[in-house]
C-alpha cells in the first residue's frame, strides 16, 4: 500500500495522526524538521512499527520534499507542518511567513509535479489535505459560528499566514486542478501538546503549584476540540471529502478561558491532592491581555457531520480529564521540554523566548 505523507508529523496534531494511522495498519511517512515543537518522544509507540518512516527535512526545502515524493510515492498528503502559536507570531513573524506560506507553496508545487506524472488510476485517488485553523476567520461576537462560507479576517501574523496558505491551496486547485481539501478546526487539546498552549501550560503549572496567569479577565471564548476527534475528522475528509471543498471541524464545547482554567484546577486538586496549595484556583492570576486578542471563536461543523458522518466522541469533560491524567502521568515528557529553551515564560508582548516573564498560554 502506498503511504500517507504527513508533514509536521512530530508535532501535536501530526503525532496523533501518525499514531492513529500506524495503529490501524496504514503506511506513513513522517516529514518533520524537528523545530522546538517537534518531539520524537511523542512517537515512541510507533517508532519501529512496520510501514512507518521518519524523514527529517524542512518543508521549505523543495529539493528535499521532491526527493521524498519520488522515493516514497505517497497516495496522499496531509499537510500539517506549520508555526502555530499566536504569541510567538507576535514576537517574531518571519518564521511564520516562511513555514506557513513558503512551505505550503513548496508542498503544492511538489504535489502537483508528482500528481501529474502518476498513472491515471493513482491520479484519480491522490489527495492533498491542507490543515488550517478557525483563526483565519477573525473574531466573533457573542453569537453565531463560522461556516465554510465565512469571510476571511485574520487578526494576527499567525492567522494571516494561515489565511495566505489557504488561498494558495484553493488557487492550485482552481488553476491546475490539483485535488486538494481544506479543513479549518477549532482549538485543539489533548496529550502530547507543547506546553506553551493554554491547557497543557495550566495543567503543568497547577501540578507544580505555580501561579496560573490568565489573559485579561479570562472572558475570551474558545470552542475546544479533542485532538483524537480532530484526527478522526481529518481521516474522514481525506478518504471521502470532495476535492476543492473545505470542511469546518469543531468540538461543540464553547467555554471562557477562565472556566477552562478553573476546571483544570479542580481536576488537578482531585487527581494530585497532596499539597498545601489547594484549592489551586487560588493560584490564578489575571495578567495584561495580549495585543489584538480575538474575543470568541466558534465553528459550525454541520457540513462534515451531514456529508461525511463525523461527530466528536469526546465531551470537554471527558477529554479534559483524560488530558490532565496524561500530563500528570507523563511528567518525563514535559519535563524534558521545560529543561530546555521553553520554561513556561510569557510570549506575545514583543519579548523573546527566555525572558524571565510569566506566560498566559
Amino acid at each position: 500500500m502506498r503511504p500517507v505523507l504527513i508533514t509536521g508529523g512530530a508535532g501535536f496534531i501530526g503525532s496523533e495522526a501518525v499514531r492513529q494511522l500506524v495503529s490501524d495498519g496504514e503506511a506513513v511517512v513522517n516529514l518533520d524538521k524537528l523545530t522546538y515543537a517537534g518531539n520524537l518522544d511523542s512517537l515512541t509507540s510507533v517508532a519501529v512499527a512496520p510501514g512507518y518512516c521518519f524523514e527529517r527535512a524542512d518543508v521549505c526545502d523543495a529539493a528535499a520534499v521532491a526527493a521524498l515524493f519520488d522515493r516514497h510515492r505517497p497516495r496522499a498528503v496531509v499537510h500539517l507542518a506549520a508555526e502555530s502559536h499566536v504569541d510567538r507570531s507576535i514576537d517574531g513573524s518571519a518564521e511564520f511567513i516562511r513555514t506557513n506560506i513558503v512551505g505550503t507553496h513548496v508542498v503544492l508545487e511538489e504535489s502537483l509535479r508528482y500528481w501529474r506524472a502518476l498513472p491515471p488510476a493513482d491520479r484519480e485517488r491522490f489527495r492533498v489535505l491542507h490543515v488550517s485553523t478557525d483563526e483565519v476567520f477573525g473574531s466573533l461576537g457573542t453569537t453565531g459560528a463560522f461556516t465554510e462560507h465565512s469571510s476571511y479576517d485574520p487578526r494576527s501574523p499567525y492567522s494571516a499566514s494561515k489565511a495566505g496558505s489557504d488561498h494558495l491551496v484553493r488557487a492550485w486547485h482552481h488553476t491546475y486542478g490539483l485535488p486538494v481539501l481544506i479543513s479549518n478546526c477549532s482549538n485543539n487539546y489533548g496529550s502530547h501538546q507543547f506546553p506553551e498552549k493554554l491547557i497543557p501550560l495550566m495543567i503543568i503549572k497547577a501540578s507544580s503549584c505555580e501561579a496560573l496567569p490568565v489573559y485579561g479577565a479570562g472572558d475570551n471564548v474558545r470552542d475546544w476540540l479533542h485532538v483524537s476527534d480532530h484526527v478522526r475528522a481529518l481521516r474522514v475528509i481525506l478518504e471521502r471529502g470532495r476535492p476543492g471543498e473545505s470542511y469546518n471541524i469543531g468540538g461543540g464545547a464553547e467555554l471562557r478561558n477562565i472556566e477552562v482554567v478553573e476546571r483544570i484546577c479542580d481536576l488537578v486538586d482531585e487527581l494530585s491532592p497532596s499539597t498545601e496549595h489547594r484549592p489551586r484556583r487560588q493560584l490564578i492570576r489575571f495578567v495584561e491581555d495580549r495585543p489584538g486578542h480575538d474575543f470568541r471563536y466558534a465553528m459550525d461543523s454541520a457540513k462534515i457531520q451531514r456529508e461525511l458522518g463525523w461527530a466528536p466522541r469526546e465531551t470537554f469533560d471527558t477529554g479534559l480529564r483524560k488530558t490532565v491524567e496524561w500530563y500528570l502521568a507523563n511528567a518525563t515528557w514535559w519535563q524534558r521540554i521545560r529543561s530546555g529553551k521553553y520554561r513556561g515564560e510569557r510570549l506575545g508582548l514583543g519579548t523573546e523566548p527566555g525572558d524571565d516573564t510569566s506566560s498566559s498560554g
